[in-house]
């Protein structure tokens, strides 16, 4: 009660970081809400000014793993948030698939930063402990930066497809019920549920 804000999170499952398609897959992510140019804390942040940031993340994992959303946004803003989070989602997987210079933005910054990656023995060790957890093959980053070059904007829009589902994603929003609920409500995402600040759940 009386929050400034809503966090919006919202996500649902992915396959493991081993997948074939992985390269694909972070560029992706990175068009569209990796990075501070990426298309969601764009629309929310730069363009709306509903937000101070949001973005989407993979985590890692070795098995199915989750595909996450986070955006904190001001209280009376947060079902057209959510409803511009959705359309996001949906568009780079079907009418809004990723352009040319979102791709080479992509591409720059999943490669140049390389080399200030692995300035430290210690973050050398960490990716090399990561190809072992996560089953990559060991010439991966040898391989890395070309992969990343050759990538073309159909390999980004398959990768959407194959990770991005709106209709499955479960949401979490934390805010003041008594401003938002309703809103919630007239967007029809599913069965809504409710739970106290320790997460017990509480009654309708």
């Amino acid at each position: 009660p009386g929050s400034q804000q809503s966090l919006i999170m919202a996500g649902h499952v992915a396959p493991p970081k081993s997948n074939p398609a992985e390269i694909a897959i972070e560029a992706m992510n990175t068009v569209l809400g990796g990075s501070f140019s990426s298309r969601v804390n764009m629309n929310l942040r730069e363009d709306k000014h509903w937000s101070y940031g949001a973005r989407t993340r993979l985590i890692d994992a070795r098995g199915p793993r989750p595909f996450t959303l986070i955006a904190p946004v001001q209280t009376d803003r947060t079902k057209e948030s959510m409803q511009e989070i959705y359309a996001e989602l949906t568009g780079i997987r079907t009418d809004r698939p990723v352009t040319s210079g979102e791709l080479a933005k992509a591409k720059d910054l999943r490669t140049l930063t390389l080399p200030g990656r692995w300035e430290t023995n210690r973050a050398v060790s960490e990716d090399i402990a990561s190809m072992v957890r996560y089953g990559l093959e060991f010439d991966y980053y040898d391989t890395y930066v070309e992969q990343v070059r050759s990538l073309e904007i159909s390999d980004l829009t398959a990768a959407a497809r194959d990770i991005i589902h709106p209709d499955r994603l479960v949401w979490i929003v934390v805010g003041d019920r008594a401003l938002i609920e309703d809103g919630i409500r007239e967007l029809e995402f599913g069965e809504l549920h409710y739970v106290d600040p320790d997460g017990i759940p509480l009654a309708p």
